[in-house]
């Protein structure tokens, strides 16, 4: 924001503080919503930031951000190291993009959505926005770089401007974890990879329970069209039957028909297919239904779903998976599959329910590449994310709830010392762990007391203490200490380097 701060340069600290912040507030005034505008000034959330007031300054994270405390982190890695594991297993590698993009390149693709995308300016007057999601920019990467097939992972921030909500792990910076196969290959293969991809991270993670819902785009189309739905309403419609399940099918059905424009006879006949959920048995029923056996897209899609849950049952995953259509994805650059992960019990405590919806999305978009490139030329493509923000809420709440302990460091060895005046020592020690590629850390005194080196082990869980002092250093050798155990060898010192690293091997 380097174009409001000359304004206020010469004003004091103090007094610049206010109008700053209002002016920031009118500058995107034009892209925000007057209540969201309120709610920044009036309404600071104690939930989504911790807030310090000093004098009239408060200090706090912006509303729909956050910080991570080092025991936060600690789960983070743990889950981020989960799916890139995944991620590498099956093939990806991995690309990085800008968090902003031109603004004539991101805003056609979202829908609805497209309301919630954060504009900005650059001071060079290019209009630019900060990305939504990673999926739009990695279609522009391949069409500008003229790239046919790629199987990519992506890992990145990015924002939205909605209402946070801590219960849902909601916010408007998160990260999201993308995996994706582009390129033209035999229908349904990497479909059914990319849910095999979700379904191994999501078991993986051990937070509960899970079903992993799927429809596709060309059976809604199909049912939207023999139930006499204009086809210029078709996307409308898609993100009104996407609230289902976080409204009713009655809250539904009069918005399709007091908002959308869409019949109350249409609506009541969408309602007969879009309540509908099961497995190879319903695709089987819907195949030889005589109404939509009238819509050529509708019986295409589901000849290709009757594909995929062949697939999947080879992938060993089917049980977890439903075909359910009333799935819709808002958003209007999928042409084919589309599936997300719901949790099926989540726990709760006395204080707070967490409500985090789904905990994993994607599916097919052939034509977004085609829309980037000069000649239009097509890249079939097939993704799904990975709701990191929302798995973290859960797996953070089941570690409060469980009391258990999360170490922050992954330190193997404290180097301490018995005696005084043996920093030198100590120093040379630790240096000899660091080259082996040991994890080691000792006190920063020249005299730390013996009994404050080990209770540092105990408290930060470090389980091996690699102790000097006068009888060792006279005798050649170095102590070595089993910290939970409490047990002690003499080590030579030509050795120990070896033997902690047979210790640390067990």
């Amino acid at each position: 924001m380097h174009w409001i701060c000359p304004f206020f340069a010469k004003a004091s600290y103090r007094s610049r503080h206010l109008p700053v912040r209002l002016c920031i507030l009118r500058a995107f005034s034009s892209h925000l919503p007057n209540q969201v505008i309120e709610d920044v000034i009036n309404r600071p959330s104690s939930q989504l930031g911790t807030a310090t007031e000093k004098g009239n300054v408060i200090i706090k994270t912006a509303k729909g951000t956050r910080d991570f405390s080092p025991k936060q982190m600690a789960i983070r890695e743990k889950i981020f190291s989960t799916i890139i594991s995944c991620f590498k297993r099956h093939g990806a590698a991995t690309i990085d993009t800008p968090v902003f993009e031109r603004k004539d390149l991101l805003l056609d693709h979202y829908g609805e959505e497209s309301k919630l995308v954060y504009e900005l300016k650059d001071q060079a007057g290019e209009l630019l926005c900060l990305r939504y999601d990673l999926t739009v920019p990695f279609a522009r990467y391949l069409a500008m770089n003229k790239v046919s097939h790629f199987k990519r992972y992506h890992i990145a921030k990015v924002y939205r401007r909605e209402s946070p909500s801590l219960a849902t792990g909601r916010y408007r910076e998160f990260c999201q974890c993308d995996f994706d196969i582009a390129g033209q290959y035999d229908p349904m293969i990497p479909d059914a990879e990319c849910l095999k991809v979700m379904h191994e991270i999501l078991s993986a993670l051990q937070f509960g329970d899970f079903l992993i819902k799927i429809n596709e785009r060309r059976i809604l189309n199909g049912i939207f069209t023999i139930c006499g739905v204009p086809s210029t309403k078709f996307e409308t419609a898609c993100c009104t039957l996407d609230k289902l399940g976080k409204v009713t099918w009655k809250e539904v059905k009069n918005e399709m028909v007091e908002e959308d424009g869409i019949s109350p006879d249409a609506v009541d006949r969408i309602g007969e297919y879009v309540q509908l959920h099961g497995g190879i048995c319903l695709i089987e029923k819907l195949l030889q239904d005589p109404k939509l056996s009238q819509s050529k897209l509708a019986i295409e899609g589901l000849e290709d779903m009757k594909l995929l849950f062949e697939y999947l049952t080879l992938f060993g995953i089917i049980d977890q998976v439903t075909l359910d259509l009333s799935l819709a994805r808002g958003l209007n650059y999928y042409t084919g599959v589309i599936f997300e992960a719901v949790l099926l019990h989540q726990q709760s405590d006395a204080k707070e329910s967490l409500r985090v919806g789904s905990v994993a999305a994607g599916g097919r978009y052939d034509g977004l590449v085609a829309e980037f490139d000069p000649k239009g030329k097509k890249v079939p493509c097939v993704g799904v994310s990975i709701g990191v923000e929302r798995i973290f809420s859960i797996l953070e709440r089941n570690a409060e709830m469980s009391k258990e302990k999360i170490r922050t460091t992954e330190t193997e060895v404290l180097v301490a010392a018995a005696q005084k005046n043996f920093l030198a020592e100590r120093i040379k020690l630790i240096s000899e762990l660091w080259s082996a590629g040991i994890k080691a850390e000792m006190l920063y005194k020249k005299n730390p007391k013996l009994l404050n080196q080990l209770q540092y082990c105990e408290k930060n869980g470090i389980p091996l203490v690699l102790i000097i002092g006068e009888e060792e250093q006279k005798d050649g050798v170095v102590k070595l200490r089993d910290v939970t155990s409490r047990k002690e060898i003499i080590v030579p010192k030509e050795n120990f380097i070896e033997e902690i690293k047979k210790r640390l091997e067990k």
